[in-house]
């Protein structure tokens, strides 16, 4: 299996590991480092291909057969149109915290996003985080980062980040053992999640039924659905990682309803276009496509830059 090199891909690999083995413990299982063009480049990713900046090598690794699955966070993964064909997701695992979370420099005092002084540059690299800044806090700067979680944490504490504070996600944190430095956790009904946000997913090729039949138990089925509304509102917008969009999904299990929250971000900060769309939770797909499709005929597309 392949995955990133970074400390938090390693991390969410091992707890796959440990689950796959109590499964399988006669297959064995060997892990393949990744490393992608993102973790490699420090400039913007439009300059690398944007959206399969993390993803690219990986996929080309598992379809030309060097490995039989990659694991990867749902959130970082391409949209269907920005992919290469022929891989499906095998395993989806249960989703962890979706919020985000303000990060402070060691030692500082805590604060918020609404206490920090005027001015104070805010660092992130997903446009739907410098849209809700602008948003919400026009007072604060936005500016990009790049790097894995560890590497801008180690950044911001030695004053080398290029921002005063920075976004984090608080599930990568606290892969990381860092959850102690979040000095706000962002409320998700006001501070949007990403789609996909705190899930992690295990995908192979298409045509390996073998692959299929070892990942299929892992499964979470709740978060199964989740990530298919999510993922085909995504696909609908023709919207991917770098896109400033949110989409979240809820399961009511008891009625057997999946419910589609929806939001198309303005780059330049002004007022959003929203939606929320809920039907059957035996298609969720459905019932994401049409909240991407409501999203689109409300203009969206001109926000995201894209022809509907």
């Amino acid at each position: 299996m392949g995955t990133r090199p970074s400390p938090m891909a390693m991390e969410q690999t091992s707890r796959f590991e440990t689950a796959f083995r109590s499964l399988h413990p006669h297959i064995d299982l060997k892990i393949f480092r990744i490393t992608s063009q993102g973790d490699q480049h420090r400039g913007p990713l439009a300059e690398i291909g944007g959206k399969g900046a993390f993803t690219r090598r990986a996929d080309e690794h598992l379809l030309d057969g060097r490995v039989e699955a990659t694991i990867a966070c749902a959130k970082d993964i391409p949209g269907p149109h920005d992919r290469a064909p022929g891989i499906t997701v095998g395993a989806v695992l249960p989703r962890e915290d979706v919020r985000d979370v303000l990060v402070l420099p060691v030692g500082r005092p805590p604060a918020t996003l609404d206490t920090l002084p005027p001015g104070t540059r805010i660092g992130t690299s997903a446009p739907r985080r410098a849209a809700l800044l602008k948003a919400l806090h026009p007072q604060l700067i936005p500016v990009p980062i790049r790097g894995n979680a560890d590497t801008r944490m180690n950044a911001l504490d030695t004053g080398t980040l290029g921002a005063d504070a920075m976004i984090a996600a608080l599930a990568g944190l606290r892969r990381l053992g860092l959850a102690d430095r979040a000095s706000q956790i962002l409320d998700p009904t006001v501070w949007l999640p990403a789609a996909g946000a705190g899930i992690v997913v295990i995908e192979h090729r298409a045509d390996d039924p073998t692959t299929s039949r070892l990942l299929a138990p892992l499964t979470h089925s709740q978060t199964r659905v989740l990530l298919d509304a999510e993922r085909a509102a995504l696909a609908a917008l023709r919207g991917g990682c770098l896109t400033a969009a949110s989409v979240h999904a809820t399961l009511d299990e008891e009625h057997e309803c999946v419910t589609v929250y929806a939001v198309v971000l303005n780059p330049d900060g002004g007022a959003p276009l929203r939606t929320v769309t809920s039907g059957p939770a035996a298609d969720p797909r459905g019932v994401g496509r049409r909240a991407g499709e409501q999203l689109l005929d409300a203009g969206a597309a001109r926000l995201l830059g894209v022809r509907p």
